[in-house]
């Protein structure tokens, strides 16, 4: 005689899950940045939901230096057992095109976790740029041509390449200014030291919607719903800069895949939480849609991404060198 098991409902499901997990009494998220800074906000966003699922304690540490080199090593040489995140953007798939002393392979050290959010870049100006408008600013950046100077949250990063890929546009190489994390960036920019930033929408938003720094574009088709007077890049003249970043999460390469599901299904918890979509809205950037934060999914647009961006770095003039 056969018993049917009832289904598990999908609290049990997850703490079965989470069982490879529980041994850990701290989970780390390994930021790569500064505090302050878009990735950072969206690190300890999903760190305080996923730390209720998996009934642990879950910290974000920022590692920050070389380019993310020292975090992204830091993870994919710690013990494969969950215990150890890291959260990256472009910066991780830059690297190899960057450095040369990079004692990790980064196609192979690392197993994708899932995506967190994705989010357009938006272009700001300090707030004494000239211009009556943002047409008129991006006038003034492609006659000033290298003579502007864009801020960056280190090379490789989302900042640094939509730089690139701005001036590759308007028909110039700019002149980059290398910061430790965007937050940093933005300090400067308010403070009339540095020309431009394209940032994250997540760490520039507040700053424009508060009147302190020149919204001059966005980087999406649409505007966006928080800032419906700054135009998108086509809007102002350069419909070809198009640039989208995203989060995802990694943990080193031979974590058990319960463990990485455990952790995967930590993060669905986490976005798709009312609470934690609210302000990312409110920041400008929105979780990936649940069928595209699997662990396979994740991983396949990180390997269809990898030749794009080493594209983009080659376009930038960088020569590889060694991470400091």
């Amino acid at each position: 005689m056969f018993r049917f098991l009832k289904p598990l409902t999908a609290t049990a499901l997850l703490m079965a899950l989470a069982a490879p997990v529980q041994a850990q009494s701290t989970i780390t998220i390994v930021n790569p940045y500064a505090a302050g800074g878009g990735t950072d906000t969206v690190a300890r966003l999903i760190a305080e939901r996923m730390q209720r699922e998996l009934g642990k304690n879950v910290i974000v540490e920022n590692v920050v230096g070389g380019g993310s080199t020292i975090a992204n090593e830091r993870v994919a040489r710690s013990t494969p057992d969950g215990s150890m995140v890291l959260i990256n953007h472009v910066a991780l798939l830059a690297a190899p095109s960057l450095f040369t002393n990079l004692r990790y392979d980064t196609k192979t050290a690392f197993e994708p976790v899932g995506l967190v959010n994705n989010a357009p870049m938006l272009l700001v100006g300090r707030k004494t740029l000239p211009g009556k408008d943002q047409k008129e600013m991006v006038a003034w950046i492609k006659e000033q041509g290298a003579k502007a100077n864009f801020a960056h949250g280190g090379v490789g990063t989302n900042s640094h390449l939509c730089a690139v890929m701005i001036g590759n546009v308007l028909g110039f190489r700019p002149t980059v200014a290398p910061y430790r994390g965007s937050g940093p960036a933005i300090a400067d920019l308010l403070a009339s030291q540095i020309d431009l930033l394209c940032d994250q929408a997540t760490n520039a938003l507040p700053q424009v919607q508060a009147g302190a720094l020149n919204g001059i574009a966005v980087t999406s088709k649409t505007r966006l719903e928080q800032l419906p007077d700054v135009p998108t890049t086509a809007e102002v003249g350069m419909p070809e800069v198009g640039y989208t970043m995203w989060h995802g999460l990694y943990v080193a390469k031979g974590t058990p895949k319960a463990t990485v599901d455990a952790l995967n299904a930590a993060l669905r918890k986490a976005v798709s939480d009312p609470g934690v979509r609210e302000k990312l809205k409110q920041l400008g950037t929105v979780p990936f849609p649940d069928d595209q934060m699997s662990p396979d999914a994740h991983a396949k647009l990180f390997e269809s991404d990898l030749p794009r961006v080493a594209k983009l770095v080659e376009s930038s003039g960088v020569k590889a060198s060694e991470a400091k």
